[in-house]
């Protein structure tokens, strides 16, 4: 662990979110200001357009003003967009020998949707969901950065032996890639919003406060898991935590229904996210 937080600590999050943070920050900010930040990146702007557009928000009329398009989605909204885009281009030069990016970020993807469409169905706020769920697996990155032969090496174990990987990881390593992931929310001063559901959801019954926000979490990362492992959802390596279905009230249905419909929408989202 010492050695994944000493090389974490010269990953930075880009200067474009750390300026947006430090706006949003000030109680006297005006969305004016922050739709002009934005506008000062092309390729940031262009990303928010590209979501404030995307078929699955049903807009009647395409919006192409980023003024309006930030004013649409509101300041949290668009602090998780930039959040989102920050953490991609941070990773973005991982060589392919060690992780394919663009795999890692598809099963983020597919993760991110179909948290999002559980927490519709708790009727929670479900953008943030989406965060999470993009998120979920950002602590493999400091792993495979860091201690690369060992954290494919409990890769393999797991897959052998067909049992978890974050149990693997915590017999050969003593932490597993959520706490990483958590300690990383917390070294780059995020919400405990993210902290928590992050760290926790390998062990939903743990999180207090936000465990509604980490059932959610941890469901929906088995249901991606089984849907692209071939196996059953709530069976064997993907069993469900009881306190996730506890804390989040959910069927065996519910789940399946949610990760059907993520399906149909991962491919539209795909490339509004990375495009």
């Amino acid at each position: 662990m010492e050695k994944i937080k000493s090389s974490a600590q010269l990953i930075t999050l880009p200067e474009i979110y750390l300026r947006l943070k430090e706006l949003l920050a000030d109680p006297d900010y005006t969305m004016a200001e922050v739709a002009l930040l934005i506008s000062h990146d092309p390729g940031l702007a262009a990303r928010v357009l590209r979501i404030v557009n995307s078929p699955l928000n049903r807009r009647t009329a395409k919006i192409e003003k980023i003024s309006y398009a930030v004013s649409l989605l509101g300041a949290q909204q668009v602090h998780d967009v930039v959040l989102c885009a920050s953490v991609t281009e941070t990773f973005d030069g991982i060589h392919s020998d060690v992780v394919n990016m663009k795999q890692f970020w598809q099963r983020s993807i597919y993760c991110a949707i179909t948290a999002r469409q559980l927490a519709i169905k708790c009727k929670v706020e479900c953008e943030r969901l989406f965060l999470l769920g993009l998120l979920a697996d950002i602590g493999h990155l400091f792993m495979y950065l860091s201690i690369s032969k060992q954290a494919q090496q409990a890769i393999v174990q797991a897959h052998e032996e067909q049992r978890p990987l974050y149990l693997i990881e915590n017999e050969q390593l003593g932490f597993n890639y959520a706490e990483v992931g958590g300690m990383m929310m917390k070294e780059w001063s995020l919400p405990r919003s993210l902290q928590i559901p992050i760290t926790y959801q390998t062990d939903p019954g743990k999180a207090k406060p936000f465990p509604l926000e980490t059932g959610l979490l941890h469901i929906a990362i088995l249901l991606v898991q089984a849907d692209l492992g071939k196996g059953e959802f709530g069976e064997g390596v993907y069993v469900v935590n009881k306190n996730a279905w506890t804390a989040t009230d959910l069927t065996l249905e519910d789940c399946l229904n949610a990760r059907d419909i993520a399906a149909e929408q991962f491919k539209i989202v795909t490339e509004s996210i990375l495009g």
